[in-house]
């Protein structure tokens, strides 16, 4: 029609559903749903065991604790809630919690949700708990709960998190200015996402990783090589 101003695309499909308080398991970590008498005390002492420890809480909004009771408090607090829905990452080979990701501002409507309050302790960050933690997150938001997009947030100066995303196959969308005043600083917030049609080239790249000897393979490239062959 003459004069018609354009729209986007027709959405099929209903709302998605509400993420699952259930564990899921991997092949290097099984993600359990937060229980402070569970995960707590090893939480703590795996992540408050040296003063350097204090560099994992830089950008969060939240720690270090002052105390394994201050934590156990928080981790309480946490555990009870259903958005964020957080979840404990469990190395199953050690049998220790290791970190914490969450699933949080949940929009069944518009079928959006975002990984965030993601930590772990010094000694799993460079492992492979941080990329199947998500890759398990990822695979249950779009397969299983039928989400469109997937957010990811960090602040600005957080080189290590920004990484993180686009190595994960995430799309930098841009930055909030002055979005956030944490522990009394300005943050600048970095915004990225990964959509339902993008999800299985990233699939594929995670799951060549997940499955290649360390240090055989990299991620960033997987990705890149799996978006070239879409």
């Amino acid at each position: 029609m003459s004069g018609q101003r354009p729209v986007g695309p027709v959405v099929r499909g209903g709302p998605a559903a509400l993420p699952e308080r259930a564990a899921i398991e991997g092949r290097y970590v099984r993600l359990e749903p937060l229980d402070a008498e569970t995960h707590a005390r090893r939480l703590y002492e795996r992540s408050h065991a040296d003063p350097d420890d204090a560099s994992i809480w830089t950008y969060m909004t939240y720690g270090p604790f002052e105390g394994f009771d201050q934590m156990r408090a928080w981790l309480d607090g946490n555990a009870a809630s259903s958005d964020p829905l957080f979840f404990a990452v469990v190395e199953i080979e050690a049998g220790e919690p290791a970190g914490v990701v969450s699933l949080m501002n949940i929009d069944l409507e518009m079928r959006r949700l975002e990984l965030g309050n993601i930590w772990y302790v010094p000694v799993a960050q460079r492992g492979r708990a941080n990329t199947e933690a998500a890759y398990l997150l990822l695979r249950a938001s779009f397969e299983s709960w039928g989400y469109r997009r997937v957010e990811w947030k960090c602040d600005a100066l957080n080189a290590r998190s920004r990484a993180a995303a686009l190595r994960l196959g995430f799309t930098f969308e841009g930055v909030f200015r002055a979005h956030m005043v944490v522990k009394g600083r300005n943050r600048d917030t970095a915004w990225f996402s990964m959509l339902d049609d993008e999800w299985p080239s990233r699939r594929r790249a995670m799951e060549r990783w997940l499955a290649s000897e360390p240090g055989e393979a990299s991620l960033a490239d997987l990705v890149a090589d799996a978006v070239d062959e879409r």
